[in-house]
């Protein structure tokens, strides 16, 4: 296995792969741009160390992230160096595991993503099953046992030397608050090599819900289970509680997780809201929900504010690729109608930024004869008291920094471009042999 890791081949891939990823320097300082040049100098005295066991990881960086409601999560950043090699182990090791995890496991896979995965709730809930049993994992990732997972690791890898590297990269110690602190437990967030250690972990709860013939999705360190009965999930989910307990040594957010129904329900960022036709409950349909929302008008807000020090077209340019991204995610979810609504709200934040960077009364009156304002107009609005917020929202410059002519500038409505990816969304996002659960 060893020899698989240090093949040319894969190293040079895990290197361009982590090259790509970008990201911070670790512990010793080292950019991903000097990443080739070192492993160049180096090549031959690294495969030394990891033929003989001797390689020594470096500590970890640890790193505070928001995570949007008032708490943070400790992002763990290996070594640009550790980085790449662990992602030449990743590389080595996965196919093994992969043909053994189960269908309905989307995180961190080939071929897999969010959207299917809430595509596979969807169908659940608009067939009847109805009672959604909502478990959310406390800091999974802080809390995964080692000795667990590496005899899960064992029963497929046999090669001692990369199984010692790996548990040497488990142990490593992370910085924190300035100090080096062990650790006896956990997968630092930020590796390579954590979304595939833990799916198999996790990979355990998809056979244990298998076995019980349970319908179920499995996004990470996410995952829901549906049933059509309260009595049922309630079974089910003190079934669940206990396997995570007694067998992975997992424990769960009690405050987080709980029965729901579907409109109380969110998953990955969705929600779902029923039709009605003819007054009657229909079929379920999927919608962002609001912390997908809020998160959105934060981000654009940021970049409309009219002190960020950013010219016009950077602007466009940076909610271009926020808007590519956030549609891209959210494109199978009904959102026409708040499209419309927000891309309103979005036009008015660009006129204030224009308002606001004409700055002095003249400017003012200047640009907007520019723009077709008699020059009575033009100066009784260049001197008045209202706020630039008001201005932006009134007739004055709505009738004359109009869509056209933001449109030419760049700007591009989020509707617009949802309306171009709306004809693709019946196309399958991919293929796979359908399973039938019992």
């Amino acid at each position: 296995m060893i020899e698989q890791v240090l093949n040319r081949r894969t190293v040079m891939q895990a290197l361009r792969q982590v090259v790509s990823n970008k990201g911070s320097a670790g512990m010793d300082g080292m950019s991903v741009r000097d990443l080739y040049a070192y492993l160049t100098e180096n090549r031959e005295r690294l495969e030394s160390e990891l033929r003989l066991g001797t390689y020594l990881p470096h500590p970890i960086r640890g790193k505070e992230i928001s995570k949007g409601n008032g708490k943070t999560r400790l992002l763990g950043i290996p070594t640009v160096v550790d980085r790449m090699l662990q992602q030449s182990v990743s590389q080595a090791i996965a196919i093994r595991f992969e043909m053994e995890f189960e269908d309905y496991s989307y995180g961190f896979r080939p071929n897999r993503n969010a959207q299917q995965a809430v595509l596979k709730a969807k169908e659940y809930i608009n067939s009847g099953y109805q009672h959604i049993v909502d478990i959310d994992l406390k800091s999974f990732f802080d809390e995964v046992d080692h000795c667990i997972l590496l005899q899960l690791l064992y029963r497929k890898i046999k090669c001692p030397l990369t199984l010692r590297l790996i548990r040497k990269w488990l142990r490593a110690p992370i910085l924190k608050d300035g100090k080096l602190v062990k650790r006896r437990k956990g997968v630092p967030q930020g590796s390579p090599l954590s979304p595939l250690l833990s799916s198999i972990m996790l990979n355990e709860l998809d056979k244990e819900m298998e076995k019980q013939g349970l319908r179920y999705v499995r996004y990470a360190d996410d995952f829901s289970i549906y049933t059509k009965s309260n009595s049922r999930a309630r079974k089910v989910g003190n079934e669940i509680y206990l396997f995570l307990k007694n067998k992975l040594k997992l424990p769960i957010n009690r405050e987080k997780s709980g029965i729901r129904k579907p409109v109380n329900f969110t998953i990955l960022g969705f929600g779902f809201v029923p039709t009605y036709v003819k007054g009657e409950r229909g079929q379920y349909q999927l919608v962002v929900s609001e912390k997908g929302w809020k998160t959105l008008k934060q981000k654009i807000k940021h970049i409309t504010r009219k002190t960020t020090p950013a010219t016009f077209d950077e602007r466009i340019y940076k909610l271009k690729e926020l808007q590519r991204g956030w549609l891209g995610y959210y494109r199978i979810a009904s959102i026409q109608g708040k499209l419309r609504d927000l891309d309103a709200w979005v036009r008015n934040r660009l006129r204030y930024c224009i308002w606001h960077n004409w700055k002095k009364p003249e400017r003012k009156r200047i640009n907007l004869i520019r723009l077709g304002i008699d020059q009575n107009h033009a100066y009784a609005w260049s001197r008045t008291r209202m706020g630039g917020w008001a201005v932006a929202q009134s007739p004055i410059l709505v009738t004359t920094i109009t869509l056209k002519r933001l449109s030419q500038r760049g700007y591009v409505a989020m509707l617009t471009q949802y309306e171009n990816i709306a004809p693709h969304l019946n196309e399958p996002l991919y293929t796979r042999p359908v399973r039938t659960v019992v």
